[in-house]
């Protein structure tokens, strides 16, 4: 059970109590304005195919641009200021889409909206770096387990929504679930604005942010192999997490399963990841997590490979399911490592760096599988990101080798 914190004889919720408060509403609010409504609120506006695909990939390209400079900026003028900013996007991005009454204006409204969540994970996740060095994994664990209830939960209340006023004509329950998201926004900003300067780590670097500064701490980044080659390691399991979540379901509805058990499946996926990240992350500060990280990027390689051997529902449940360990095992080592390995200066230019590419991972690995399935078939769509996984992670353990003997090497 997590601890409280005393102030003058009063009890109040720790600092990762508060994060993983926020972090659930933050991301219920922002997973319910796009899923399942986005596309369909984009269809009712008169939106085409090519539209909606555009509109459905602007919010992951704010991630890409933002989160390094997002990054920079907290290690400059501490998190504080940028938390509080995330917290004013998300309350203020829902009440836009009530304005919306064509299609093109959901492409600047969900960009707007995608900077909500490209400061608050990086951000989030340094203030937690910062404040317990000693458990980084099993904290950071906590904040990420409470982030997939909120994105479990949302879908399911948005359909709700969707379905109790689907009788009602014009646009009505798309506005009452983007309504639904700015309610969920309110204590977002409310609990952001209680963590006070002695809860939140300091600025490291301090000074103002500039131009030069972001290419300092980029090439900072890109010199340390360390760094670098665990970012690539989150850019491949996302990589092959995109296409897992994006291809195996019309993989299976190609081989015949009803709809309700491939939504049973990843329910039991997201159970997995959600109940499974503290403890890894536990053993991780324990344990080292080099070893970790390698044997989780291993399993995600076998698992997204053994998905066109076959279509019985046992063996794809046991698939799913270890899939979805090996990415908490994978996930919750590697962003605890970057923070082992980051200078304190740099941690939130190292953080955010290394969420851009993860980004970068997640947002090319369901276009690339497309191309690939496309014309080669399903068994090399998911052979593609095994491959890329296991190279990945030799890239990681000659890294490694190279630095043996440094500080951070055992970790």
């Amino acid at each position: 059970m997590v601890a409280q914190q005393t102030v003058q004889g009063r009890r109040w919720p720790s600092l990762i109590t508060y994060l993983s408060v926020v972090g659930f509403f933050a991301i219920f609010s922002t997973t319910i304005s796009k899923n399942p409504v986005l596309p369909l609120f984009s269809s009712a506006l008169g939106a085409d195919e090519a539209m909606i695909g555009l509109i459905a990939a602007v919010s992951p390209a704010a991630g890409i641009l933002f989160s390094f400079p997002v990054g920079v900026m907290a290690d400059r003028i501490g998190p504080k200021r940028l938390l509080t900013a995330s917290g004013l996007v998300f309350l203020s991005a829902p009440l836009l889409y009530l304005l919306v009454a064509d299609p093109l204006w959901l492409v600047p409204v969900r960009f707007f909206h995608g900077l909500a969540t490209a400061i608050l994970g990086p951000v989030a996740a340094m203030i937690i770096y910062s404040r317990y060095p000693d458990r980084k994994g099993e904290m950071s664990g906590l904040y990420s387990s409470a982030t997939l209830v909120g994105r479990t939960a949302a879908p399911l209340l948005g359909g709700i929504v969707l379905s109790a006023f689907a009788a009602s004509t014009g646009l009505l329950p798309y506005r009452l679930v983007y309504l639904a998201a700015f309610l969920a926004a309110v204590p977002v900003l409310l609990l952001v604005l209680r963590i006070d300067a002695g809860q939140e780590a300091p600025p490291a670097a301090g000074g103002a942010v500039s131009l030069r500064s972001f290419g300092e701490s980029l090439a900072s980044f890109g010199k340390n192999r360390l760094l670098l080659s665990t970012a690539l390691v989150e850019m491949a399991t996302y990589f092959a997490f995109g296409i897992f979540e994006t291809w195996l379901p019309l993989y299976l509805v190609a081989a015949g399963t009803p709809a309700y058990l491939i939504g049973l499946l990843f329910a039991l996926q997201v159970l997995a990841i959600a109940l499974s990240k503290p403890f890894f992350g536990a053993v991780s500060d324990r344990t080292g997590r080099r070893t970790q990280i390698v044997l989780g990027l291993l399993a995600v390689a076998a698992c997204i490979a053994a998905v066109p051997l076959t279509a019985a529902a046992p063996v794809v449940t046991a698939v799913v399911v270890g899939f979805g360990l090996a990415i908490s095992l994978v996930t919750v080592s590697t962003g605890a490592y970057v923070a082992d390995i980051a200078t304190r200066q740099e941690l939130g230019a190292s953080v955010g760096a290394f969420s851009s590419i993860m980004d970068i991972g997640h947002a090319s690995g369901p276009l690339v599988a497309g191309i690939v399935i496309g014309s080669a078939g399903y068994a090399a769509g998911f052979f593609a990101p095994a491959l890329l996984a296991v190279a990945v992670a030799l890239l990681f353990v000659v890294a490694g080798r190279r630095e043996r003997g440094g500080a951070v090497e055992g970790r």
